[in-house]
């Protein structure tokens, strides 16, 4: 099933790498009115997804139901889309050599780009649309629970690309969702460019060890929000509530709470109320303990865990260096923040700390496609490879050189 699927897409890339922007842009409006005229149906198969999750998999039915505001939201998301400048073809750079040769380097499409998901349909719908519009053709491989609405959503999206007259095979899904078909798709070398995995930490790290196909990490989250000895704390109480309770299940929550000593037994009672009285299961270290009795004692694991739940873990912390050195050993490389009134404070902490996004007096949850102006996303990649950070367009592009010559020989 996946040779077929491969050698289809590696087709549809051809076709999609070589069409107009102007192109590319009716057929993703195309796929935009389509995802209206049929909500009905996708609902619909979304209900039955739902309806069996609730036995199966309970734990799944927030990422895994669509009401007709998704539906919308994605559609918002297209129109972003295709309101940005089209990657590919952009001259990145371009210089005359000694010998008279032209030398472009520009950008192109990676090719055919392999996805593997989890509960969400809607990433169904945002990768596909990211994909094509940086002229590349993908193959979707979600999780069993969400397989009648992708299903669905596969189907909208190929009429729309072929009344676009598009090859319907720009976008397929890989319908079987069993482990082989999924290690099969790991190891289609001969026809994926590029894999990315999007999901819990247990998936990424499937798809990291097995697959053969170059492959970006995406997702997980070990966030922090460091209470600086000279922040706000108005501002700190308020970046905190966000970054944690907004939406905690997601990668971009915080999931960690550094205080400095000097602030601790003057912030903690005015924070860690209001973090309870929000839903917040408290884990603090010895020293948040002993100012905040209510708090559950914190373990070893907890500081290297994304709970994406309402639990956050609170640390007391000496100073700034112990705070980067914890964040760069506990974190994942994600996205962290620093409250702090001081300069050179929120300058260091921007320049120690090796996560993809570093904020200063801003939430956590700004970490995002959308948020970041590039429309939709396909994953926030947390390695340095290429990528890093939440990934748009531009980052499912890869480029070559371009040389044109006059006749020249290499003496």
């Amino acid at each position: 099933m996946v040779r077929i699927l491969g050698k289809n897409a590696c087709e549809a890339a051809d076709f999609l790498a070589n069409t107009s922007t102007e192109n590319k842009i009716k057929a993703l409006n195309l796929i935009a009115e389509n995802l209206i005229n049929r909500k009905n149906d996708i609902l619909a198969a979304n209900r039955e997804d739902v309806e069996n999750a609730q036995q199966s998999a309970p734990h799944m039915l927030k990422r895994l139901t669509l009401d007709e505001r998704i539906i919308r939201a994605a559609v918002d998301g297209i129109k972003q889309i295709t309101a940005l400048k089209d990657p590919v073809g952009e001259v990145i750079s371009e210089k005359t050599l000694e010998n008279g040769l032209k030398l472009k380097k520009i950008r192109v499409p990676m090719g055919v780009v392999g996805i593997i998901y989890e509960s969400r349909p809607n990433v169904t719908i945002d990768s596909a649309v990211l994909c094509l519009f940086a002229g590349n053709s993908v193959i979707l491989r979600g999780g069993k629970e969400a397989i009648r609405t992708n299903k669905v959503l596969t189907e909208v999206m190929r009429e729309a690309l072929k009344a676009a007259s598009f090859p319907e095979n720009c976008v397929q899904l890989l319908e079987t969702t069993d482990h082989e078909s999924a290690e099969e798709l790991m190891n289609a070398r001969d026809y994926l460019d590029l894999l990315i995995p999007r999901g819990g930490k247990g998936l990424i790290s499937t798809v990291v060890e097995k697959s053969t196909v170059p492959v970006i990490e995406t997702g997980e989250g070990n966030c922090h929000v460091y209470v600086h000895k000279n922040a706000d704390l108005d501002k700190a109480v308020k970046i905190v509530l966000n970054s944690k309770t907004s939406n905690p299940a997601v990668c971009n929550s915080a999931e960690k709470l550094l205080v400095d000593e000097d602030i601790a037994e003057k912030f903690l009672p005015v924070m860690l109320p209001v973090l309870e009285n929000a839903g917040v299961e408290i884990r603090g270290c010895d020293k948040t303990r002993a100012i905040y009795p209510k708090a559950v004692q914190a373990t070893e694991d907890d500081w290297k865990t994304e709970y994406l739940d309402l639990i956050m873990g609170v640390k007391v912390v000496t100073c700034i260096n112990e705070a980067v050195s914890l964040i760069n050993l506990y974190g994942s490389s994600h996205s962290d923040a620093i409250v702090t009134q001081d300069a050179e404070s929120a300058a260091y902490f921007q320049a120690h700390v090796d996560s993809a996004a570093v904020y200063v007096n801003a939430s956590t949850r700004f970490t995002d496609g959308n948020e970041f102006g590039m429309g939709a996303e396909i994953g926030i990649s947390t390695q340095k490879l290429h990528a890093r950070g939440p990934m748009g367009i531009n980052e499912l592009t890869s480029y070559k050189y371009v040389i044109t010559g006059d006749g020249q020989i290499r003496e």
